[in-house]
């Protein structure tokens, strides 16, 4: 597959994860199940995030295989502009993957809400201009 395609391709995937992304946190009140779907779909598109950045980065020169490695690489080629907050995200989806305390739980909805929400929105707007 050419490469060029393969990170326009995970991008594709990675807007429509963003879609219901943005109409889950629209709610103000969830039920735990909704709660539970909320954090799902976020680490869907974090994972689709970093996934995409690597198949980018892969197109111009760069192999990296971590999500950690990723972020970096794409803070220092100025794809995204907040790294320390990317990696706090990255360091947010790996924790709430093991969430099953409501207050936790409640707490990584906020998270995801006001602060790694905005974070994929931003990285979309700039993949957009790089199409």
């Amino acid at each position: 597959m050419h490469v060029d395609l393969r990170w326009k391709q995970r991008f594709q995937n990675y807007e429509a994860s963003l879609r219901e992304l943005r109409s889950a946190i629209e709610k103000t009140e969830y039920s735990t199940l909704e709660r539970a779907g909320l954090i799902q779909l976020f680490e869907i598109s974090f994972e689709l995030a970093w996934k995409t950045l690597k198949d980018m980065l892969f197109y111009e020169g760069y192999n990296v295989n971590s999500p950690k490695a990723a972020l970096k690489q794409a803070f220092a080629s100025g794809i995204i502009t907040e790294g320390e907050l990317w990696l706090k995200a990255l360091d947010g989806r790996n924790l709430f993957s093991h969430t099953y305390n409501n207050t936790l739980a409640e707490e990584a909805v906020e998270l995801i809400k006001q602060t790694y929400s905005p974070l994929l929105f931003a990285l979309e707007a700039e993949l957009k201009t790089r199409l």
